[in-house]
């Protein structure tokens, strides 16, 4: 399995959204890295996020950061 840097730019922005609350989300500002505006824009065409601008994690993306934390433990 190959790792490329879209995949990973989607990882990374998994991972900053919080945990402690499913009523907590992120909002990617117009003037963020273009690599980060393009990764939630990916994650929603995949249905992980609710907005193309970060928003809330979906079912599928509460399921995805479960796993990523999984992983993380895993390797830490």
């Amino acid at each position: 399995m190959a790792i490329d840097s879209n995949f990973m730019a989607e990882l990374t922005l998994l991972a900053k959204f919080p945990r402690s609350s499913m009523q907590m989300g992120i909002k990617i500002h117009k003037d963020a890295d273009p690599n980060l505006i393009a990764a939630a824009e990916r994650l929603y065409k995949k249905g992980v996020i609710d907005s193309p601008d970060g928003g809330y994690l979906t079912d599928l993306g509460l399921d995805l950061i479960g796993h990523l934390d999984q992983v993380h433990c895993a390797l830490q």
